[in-house]
């Protein structure tokens, strides 16, 4: 038996004193998917031009780190490396942006799945599944920083026409992948300094959502959700879609609300909204990422916050009703580890609330035991509970502990080193 084996054996027995099962956390967390935000890998940059050209609305990765992805191929080809050293199988998320054309310029409200096939391609041979995402952000109709909720009819029209087609694209997506596409709506809209008028361009993006979910798509495709923010470079006083707004407009009309860990105030956090928005909405999208100050879009690690999201989803059952995706780009670190540590602090995050034994600390509470809930609570931060994790790694065939950054640094060194 090996070393990763005993101390797993030692701390399975230790977890059974406590009533927790640790094979079947295991085998509930191998069930989890996580969505891959595919723009880690290039920095938000997308395939439409040479040169992408990041405006419209607080889209921005900082840092020069060698080795980004240039086109489709070498992002897909990153994503291969970063999943390889990832335990359980799992989903891309896919920006509009990202769309292969053949050299030929399309426009975004022209955008069809054929654009995206060899996505499609490489999600069925790894057999995953796929979301996606329209991009209100990077193009000239965007760079007064309004899209949906704009003043200009045609470029409204022009959003509105590219928020169907992404419908669409996500559509074909769940169909060829046998899972729903969850498609994200989220937009750069709104003031830089305090605007006179928030009525009206509120009226005018729920005009535009509910133009471009006229079309009732199969549930079995395809889900839309919708995407708040307090606030984004150049929008710093007023956001259209603020988080009232999507709240609402997911209840009324039946949507996801998609729940981004850094798009709230500083010290606000989105665990505790988990178990008060799930009482009036089917399902959510979790973006998670971690805000640092202003910056909502640093690496995930394995904060308070992250295990307490984790905990919000297991001790509430609510694991079937939403979706994890993440969300940040950081160009200052190798980008292929960016994936691998966010991902596996987010699996880890799982991993520790499914260890815990919740329904002892939940008598604990209802008997009005909160001494002994406390002091349970703080002694199961020094459970062994790194031993399931690298017995869960090991069973899934990817690197235990940091090994994994053995073949990041030779991946960087054999592939990432000769993009200079």
């Amino acid at each position: 038996m090996s070393a990763i084996e005993q101390a797993y054996e030692l701390a399975k027995e230790q977890y059974a004193s406590l009533g927790v099962d640790t094979d079947g956390a295991m085998e509930k967390l191998a069930g989890v998917p996580i969505s891959l935000h595919c723009w880690q890998g290039d920095d938000v940059g997308g395939f439409e031009t040479p040169d992408a050209e990041l405006s419209g609305g607080g889209i921005q990765a900082t840092g020069n780190y060698p080795g980004k992805a240039r086109t489709a191929d070498e992002l897909r080809a990153d994503l291969d490396k970063a999943l390889s050293l990832i335990p359980g199988k799992h989903r891309l998320n896919l920006h509009a942006l990202y769309a292969e054309t053949g050299g030929q310029r399309v426009e975004r409200n022209e955008l069809g799945p054929e654009h995206f096939s060899a996505w499609i391609d490489w999600a069925k041979t790894n057999g995953m599944g796929m979301d996606f995402n329209p991009s209100y952000f990077s193009h000239p109709k965007a760079d007064d920083g309004f899209t949906l909720s704009h003043a200009d009819d045609g470029i409204r029209r022009f959003w509105v026409e590219h928020g169907i087609a992404c419908r669409h694209v996500g559509a074909a997506m769940g169909k060829a992948l046998g899972s729903p596409s969850v498609v994200n709506v989220w937009i750069p809209d709104g003031y830089k300094d305090t605007p006179v008028d928030r009525k009206t361009p509120r009226e005018r993006l729920k005009a535009s959502l509910d133009e471009m979910f006229a079309e009732q798509l199969d549930p079995k495709e395809e889900l839309d959700a919708v995407e708040c923010k307090l606030f984004g470079i150049g929008s710093e006083s007023c956001v259209i879609g603020s988080h009232e707004f999507y709240m609402g407009y997911a209840m009324d009309k039946g949507k996801l609300l998609c729940l981004d860990s850094g798009h709230f105030h500083p010290t606000e956090v989105i665990s505790d909204k988990l178990s008060s928005v799930l009482m009036y909405v089917d399902e959510i999208l979790l973006h998670v990422s971690r805000g640092v100050r202003w910056d909502s879009d640093h690496v995930v690690t394995l904060s308070d916050e992250l295990r307490a999201i984790a905990e919000e989803l297991v001790r509430g059952n609510y694991l079937d009703r939403t979706h994890i995706g993440l969300d940040f780009f950081d160009a200052s670190i190798n980008r292929i580890a960016a994936w691998v540590i966010g991902t596996r602090n987010m699996i880890k995050a799982l991993l520790l609330a499914m260890l815990e034994p919740t329904k002892m600390l939940r008598d604990m509470e209802n008997s009005g035991d909160f001494t002994g809930r406390l002091a349970m609570l703080e002694e199961l931060k020094t459970l062994p509970s790194a031993a399931v994790w690298d017995y869960y790694c090991g069973r899934q065939e990817v690197p235990v502990s940091v090994k994994w950054l053995d073949e990041v640094r030779e991946y960087e060194s054999e592939v990432l080193a000769k993009r200079r």
